[in-house]
C-alpha cells in the first residue's frame, strides 16, 4: 500500500497545520502574520527594494473597507484584515493561475478560511453583503497596487479592477518596507480589532 503524502505544514510556533483538515487550535496569529509578511503579491513583479506582501495588502484592504463601510462592526473589519489569511500556507496565486489550478484551490482556501474564522471568533461564512464590500475594498487595493507598483497603466487597471472613487483612496499610498515591520503592524492591528470585538 502506497504511503499517503504529507498534508501538514509545521509552523514556526510549533503547530502542525493539516491543510486538508485544518483545526482552529492549530492556527496562531503570529504564524499568519509571519507567513503573509513574506508572501509577495503580484508574484513579486513589483517595483521597489521590498516585495509588496500579502500582509501589507491586508492592512490596506482593512483600511479601505473601513472607508467603504464607515460604520462597520469591528468583527467585519477583522474579517477584512483576515480576508487572505489562508495564503500564509498556500501562497498568493494570481487569478490566471487560480483558474488553471481549478476548483481544488477554492475548496482548500475555504477550509482554511473557516478554521481561521472559528479561531478568532468570526462566523465561518461571512454574510454576502459584507463579503461583497470586502471584495470591493480588495479590488480598490488591487487597482492601487497595479497603478503604483505593478506597472499597469490607469486604463488597464480601470478595465481589470474598476475605477475607484477618488474619495475612498484619498491620502493613501502604498508602503514597501521590510517584512518584519509589516508583520509587527499586522499583528498589532489584529490585536486591536480582536479587543474591539469583545
Amino acid at each position: 500500500m502506497a504511503k499517503q503524502p504529507r498534508a501538514w505544514q509545521r509552523m514556526l510556533s510549533g503547530r502542525r497545520l493539516d491543510l486538508l483538515d485544518p483545526t482552529p487550535m492549530d492556527i496562531e496569529i503570529e504564524d499568519i502574520a509571519h507567513g503573509l509578511a513574506f508572501v509577495a503579491r503580484w508574484n513579486g513583479q513589483t517595483v521597489g527594494d521590498y516585495a509588496y506582501s500579502v500582509a501589507e495588502h491586508s492592512l490596506l484592504v482593512e483600511t479601505l473597507f473601513g472607508r467603504v463601510v464607515p460604520k462597520a462592526l469591528a468583527k467585519w473589519r477583522l474579517a477584512a484584515l483576515l480576508h487572505d489569511a489562508p495564503e500564509y500556507v498556500i501562497g498568493d496565486m494570481i487569478s490566471p493561475v487560480k483558474a488553471a489550478v481549478g476548483p481544488g484551490y477554492g475548496a482548500l482556501d475555504e477550509r482554511l478560511e473557516a478554521a481561521v474564522h472559528i479561531r478568532f471568533g468570526l462566523p465561518t461564512k461571512v454574510p454576502a453583503t459584507i463579503k461583497r464590500q470586502i471584495k470591493k475594498a480588495d479590488k480598490i487595493s488591487a487597482w492601487m497596487e497595479a497603478t503604483q507598483i505593478a506597472g499597469f497603466t490607469q486604463g488597464e487597471a480601470d478595465k481589470l479592477f474598476g475605477k475607484p472613487d477618488p474619495a475612498i483612496i484619498e491620502g493613501l499610498t502604498l508602503v514597501l518596507r521590510p517584512p518584519v515591520e509589516t508583520r509587527r503592524d499586522f499583528t498589532a492591528r489584529h490585536a486591536q480589532l480582536l479587543d474591539q470585538c469583545k
